[in-house]
């Protein structure tokens, strides 16, 4: 008998083994091998720690926080960046507004809002199969218009995993099964562009925009364009999931006792009441930031997590928020910014971006924009991580706009709205939640995510052209 084949803990270890060989395999190559002339030797260096990081992150070879700290560290080793400048670029706006938010989502869930707010809406559905998808994407849409799109996943998914079961849909084979779970996590990623508030990958691309491009992006400026796409693609996603699988059964009794359980609930808490009261007054002071600088959407965030545990809150303890917050995208988004400073100070993102999107400057404002979005959701791809997509795409994009003496939002916001569109296969994140369970396969998603995406280009692109000039964007 082969005993790796015998011994559990092997078989686990061996696709850590791999993606670590991978890693060390790519990193010495590209270092090895002679680069083109046009490519600096710390740019070089510099293409080596991202693929690195990049493998890591993907095969999970090591834990992803692990190799976001992975990725400061190869900095200086590597002498692309001192120790002190690859530190301060891992602390960023961003990594606090993806903090407070967690803390924000934790309080939500440990209230009991997210379960009332949830079957209040599925109470509205009815038993129609086709309406009951419409209820499960529209309330995860609308959680994630405000909240990270992973825990508005987790809320939806974990519904529908017990409607799923109730109704004894067989994995992989129930039509109504796949469109509710690959629904789910479409409808986070749309609801998600709403808001800058939406997404950490939003308050990344806004946070690039503004440091690399000198153009501020405010609250209202992006839901100006946000809010459309959201009315517009959710009915659309619904539509086309519903069309390409549809229901197996016109009615699904699983959900008449609902009722029965929101009334269970009772009436609004003191708890729930007093969480309701900080996020209603957080969303004015956002959106009162289009017009105060000083309310800094994350300044808001940040004061609206440490009301939290000002004293008689009683939401929860600290030890509960611990527990909650997601410490690998957290280091994440620390280890992103690192290397998206590091790659536009090596030159090498200006490389890859002239490499592929060259001459892009003599396009038409609608060819840029369709470009752009396209190149965009293609890359996901080969980089399922919208925040790596944003740190290597919008740094060398706003310094290519300014070279141009066009205005770097033209060339970016595609960007950072569309490197939310991960809509082809389960890679990014939040697809991943829902088809960890089962019930659809990696090729279920490419067809209906194929003509979303092609929606999503076709609606950013239109939205740019028209609403860009009115907002001084274009």
């Amino acid at each position: 008998m082969n005993k790796s084949a015998s011994n559990p803990s092997i078989a686990r270890q061996s696709p850590a083994v791999i993606g670590t060989l991978a890693a060390a395999l790519v990193a010495l190559t590209l270092i090895s091998i002679p680069g083109p002339e046009t490519l600096q030797p710390e740019a070089q260096r510099m293409a080596a720690i991202f693929a690195v990081v990049l493998i890591l992150w993907v095969t999970e070879a090591i834990p992803v926080a692990m190799t976001s700290l992975l990725a400061v560290v190869l900095l200086p080793v590597f002498r692309v960046a001192d120790l002190s400048t690859a530190f301060s670029t891992f602390i960023s706006p961003v990594f606090f507004f993806v903090l407070a938010m967690f803390i924000i989502a934790q309080a939500f869930i440990s209230s009991g809002l997210d379960r009332r707010f949830a079957l209040w809406l599925l109470s509205k559905a009815g038993t129609d199969s086709r309406r009951v998808l419409l209820v499960f994407m529209l309330g995860t849409c609308l959680i994630s218009t405000i909240m990270s799109d992973v825990p508005a996943t987790a809320i939806f998914m974990a519904l529908a995993l017990g409607l799923c079961e109730k109704m004894r849909l067989p994995c992989g084979r129930s039509s109504f099964a796949k469109s509710l779970m690959i629904g789910i996590p479409v409808a986070a990623l749309i609801g998600g562009v709403a808001t800058p508030a939406g997404s950490s990958i939003n308050i990344l691309g806004i946070f690039f925009i503004q440091e690399y491009g000198d153009v501020t992006i405010r609250f209202l400026d992006w839901m100006v364009i946000g809010v459309p796409m959201v009315i517009i693609l959710l009915p659309v996603s619904v539509w086309v999931l519903a069309w390409w699988y549809p229901p197996e059964m016109q009615q699904v009794t699983a959900v008449s006792n609902i009722d029965i359980e929101r009334t269970n609930l009772g009436t609004l808490t003191g708890k729930e009441w007093r969480v309701l009261l900080i996020l209603t007054t957080m969303v004015v002071l956002w959106v009162m930031s289009t017009w105060v600088p000083e309310l800094n959407v994350v300044l808001v965030s940040l004061v609206g997590a440490i009301a939290m545990f000002l004293p008689g809150m009683h939401l929860f303890s600290w030890k509960e928020v611990e527990r909650g917050i997601g410490w690998e995208a957290l280091l994440m988004v620390g280890g992103v910014t690192a290397l998206g400073a590091a790659s536009v100070e090596t030159g090498l993102a200006q490389w890859l971006v002239e490499g592929s999107l060259g001459g892009i400057e003599d396009w038409s404002t609608v060819g840029i924009v369709a470009l752009v979005s396209t190149f965009t959701v293609v890359i996901h791809l080969a980089l399922p991580i919208g925040p790596v997509i944003n740190s290597v795409l919008i740094p060398p994009l706003a310094l290519l706009a300014l070279s141009t003496g066009q205005n770097p939002a033209l060339y970016a916001l595609p960007v950072a709205f569309t490197a939310s569109c991960a809509f082809l296969l389960p890679l990014d994140a939040v697809p991943l939640l829902t088809y960890g369970k089962g019930y659809y396969r990696m090729l279920d998603m490419l067809a209906p995510g194929t003509i979303l995406s092609i929606c999503w280009i076709i609606l950013i692109t239109a939205l740019m052209v028209v609403l860009g000039p009115m907002l001084g964007l274009l």
